[in-house]
């Protein structure tokens, strides 16, 4: 049965919790896990690169520049021709959608490969609450200092914390996400992982 320590804010164990093997005890699935980051980076491409590849979205007359014989040059149908400055490109980029489908069992099973890495590498850390009194990026900072956080640190909270999510807006290494918003991607790219005991608990609700 995985075990994690629980801190307080001063970086003092103050007890130990016990994880689900489901969800921080899976089996590591890598195949997986890089589907997942693939979906989320293809899901984020703009795919805005755009040519004029139709004679619809052309400006300019379609007529017939001079007649088809007799003149000594060679025939032309309209001056909008690929073939033509200012006509259309043949086979270019338009605009499209790069993202895919990826089943819900899928996407779990990938969770839980990374949180499992992520325990098994000691990124995880537990600490009792996460209170704020003011909005304010100085307390954020002595929280990080004070549990001897990493510059890429992820706060995972149970439910909205609003003081928090503004406290750290002005340090870009560092990020608040909810339960609901958790994906492998953001798991991968943090060093380390700040929960509470709630956010464990509706972790494993969420994966197990």
């Amino acid at each position: 049965m995985p075990q994690l320590d629980v801190l307080d804010i001063e970086n003092k164990k103050v007890g130990d919790i016990e994880a689900a093997p489901a969800v921080f005890g899976a089996k590591i699935n890598n195949h997986l896990v890089k589907q997942y980051v693939v979906l989320q980076r293809a899901s984020r491409r703009l795919g805005t690169a755009c040519t004029k590849s139709s004679y619809g979205q052309l400006s300019g007359s379609g007529k017939k520049p001079w007649r088809q014989k007799g003149t000594g040059r060679a025939r032309v149908g309209k001056t909008r021709s690929a073939l033509w400055r200012g006509g259309l490109t043949i086979f270019g980029p338009t605009q499209r959608d790069y993202s895919f489908k990826m089943n819900k069992k899928a996407r779990k099973q990938a969770l839980r490969s990374a949180l499992t890495d992520c325990y098994q590498g000691n990124h995880i850390a537990v600490v009792d609450k996460i209170v704020l009194e003011k909005p304010k990026t100085k307390e954020a900072v002595r929280i990080i200092k004070a549990l001897g956080l990493p510059d890429r640190t992820l706060f995972l909270t149970a439910e909205k914390n609003e003081n928090l999510e503004l406290a750290v807006r002005n340090l870009p290494t560092v990020n608040v996400l909810p339960v609901e918003g958790l994906n492998v991607y953001d798991l991968l790219l943090h060093e380390k992982i700040v929960c509470t005991p709630e956010t464990v608990k509706k972790l494993e609700e969420r994966l197990g």
